[in-house]
């Protein structure tokens, strides 16, 4: 095994006094320079990707300031534009619009360049592109964009600061490199189905691409993580993020106890393999999640739920008792719950320090107490729908001074090919030229 040594101090030791040096030049600035820009101000990034790990990624970087360029397929862009059906057509969108609730939701902030990767003249464009970018993102699969000559060896070589960041099904090396990815089939393949779903049924898929989501989160960090290091190094580096170790990592705990005493997970419905109780319960008139995670908590629960006679019961005193008897708890606690309203059980619980919750459709889940305070629903303005307005999930990390924020709606199919080639020194007759070769396509 490789063991890293410093072997040369003196060449750390520089990287860090330039450092240091680049921090004290800033250490004055205001916060109120970074307002309405985002901690990645500064940052480009070349969008090769599509459907919704890469485009997560990429929305992440432009909210947090990043000039993000999407590159599309001319006239037909990014596939998740098409996922819609009749009605969401028809009432929310104006006729002719190219786009999608789905692709809406990871594609804001950022830029369109239309561009035909498949011509000598697109990929000319892309390899001129890179030369200011700091950092590029594809979700291709493995080997395709060196078959189409802008692989990281080409690119890194036109721009060795840049950091390459590919997300892909299985990674670029290995047996299955060249398999293409999609979320549930991941989640399928890492085990996530097979843990999800009640006790003694099916496999159950997330309700959302959670592999997808995550595999972008992944690759948000890593991302940011590279651009950090580059401060020391000087040179850009290759990421290679894959849907498949993502989900793996996300065994945590079960994985965990598979690999050191190869105990094989089990399915338990909304329930938890070693914490009872820990579950959705019923009440009168929806269902609500409750978790005693201590014996302290469990001892609270049965007073609020007037029984502190089974505090000390044997068969409920500590938690692996209470695993042990995991059946007697729910019908224990169904009972009770049963017996009033989401909302009487909510105020109940409230000065407990019980953890708690409602199980909320979407509708209650938006209208929570906390969305409106920390403005989790933004309202965007665009030329796609028919109420020229578009409603999103808003930012969820809050930042005290650098704050990110949403720089507008989802752009159409190449809405910015004029601007950002003329930003890269090209005449608005080439621009002209290219549009009429096929090249690019330009937006309205």
């Amino acid at each position: 095994m490789q063991v890293f040594r410093p072997r040369c101090q003196s060449t750390l030791q520089g990287h860090l006094k330039r450092s240091n040096r680049q921090l004290a030049t800033t250490s004055h600035t205001r916060p109120t320079d970074f307002e309405g820009k985002g901690p990645l101000a500064g940052i480009k990034v070349l969008d090769l990707t599509r459907v919704l790990a890469g485009p997560y990624c990429t929305q992440m970087l432009a909210d947090n300031g990043a000039d993000v360029i999407k590159i599309e397929i001319p006239r037909i862009g990014d596939d998740t534009r098409h996922w819609k059906d009749a009605t969401e057509q028809s009432q929310f969108w104006k006729s002719g619009a190219q786009t999608s609730l789905y692709f809406s939701s990871c594609n804001r902030s950022k830029r369109s360049l239309a561009v035909n990767l498949k011509s000598a003249a697109g990929v000319g464009i892309i390899k001129e592109l890179v030369k200011e970018c700091d950092v590029v993102v594809d979700n291709y699969l493995p080997g395709k964009l060196d078959e189409l000559g802008i692989g990281y060896g080409v690119l890194s070589g036109i721009n060795p600061r840049v950091i390459h960041a590919s997300v892909s099904g299985y990674g670029s090396s290995g047996p299955y490199a060249r398999r293409a990815g999609y979320d549930v089939i991941a989640a399928a393949e890492c085990g996530m189905l097979h843990i999800t779903g009640e006790r003694g049924g099916l496999p159950v898929k997330p309700g959302v691409a959670l592999i997808d989501l995550c595999t972008g989160l992944y690759s948000y960090g890593a991302i940011t993580s590279a651009l950090y290091a580059r401060q020391f190094t000087g040179v850009g580096q290759k990421i290679d993020a894959s849907l498949l170790e993502t989900g793996l990592s996300l065994m945590v705990n079960l994985g965990s106890s598979y690999l050191n005493m190869d105990r094989e997970a089990v399915r338990y419905g909304c329930g938890h393999p070693s914490i009872v109780p820990y579950d959705t319960f019923t009440c009168s008139d929806a269902m609500i999640v409750v978790g005693a995670t201590s014996d302290r908590q469990w001892a609270t629960l049965m007073t609020v739920l007037g029984h502190p006679e089974l505090i000390e019961d044997a068969r409920f005193r500590t938690n692996s008792d209470r695993v042990a008897h995991r059946k007697d708890v729910e019908d224990l606690l169904n009972a009770e719950f049963s017996k009033r309203t989401i909302e009487e059980w909510c105020a109940e619980l409230e000065s407990t320090g019980l953890p708690f919750g409602p199980v909320n459709t979407l509708e209650r889940a938006f209208d929570h107490p906390q969305v409106g305070p920390r403005k989790m629903i933004e309202t965007l303005k665009t030329e796609a729908s028919k109420s020229g307005e578009l409603k999103v999930a808003g930012i969820p990390v809050k930042y005290s001074h650098t704050k990110p924020s949403i720089k507008g709606p989802p752009p159409s199919i190449g809405e910015h090919s004029h601007e950002v080639l003329l930003e890269m020194g090209y005449s608005r007759q080439e621009v002209q030229e290219f549009a009429s070769n096929g090249v690019v396509q330009l937006g309205k």
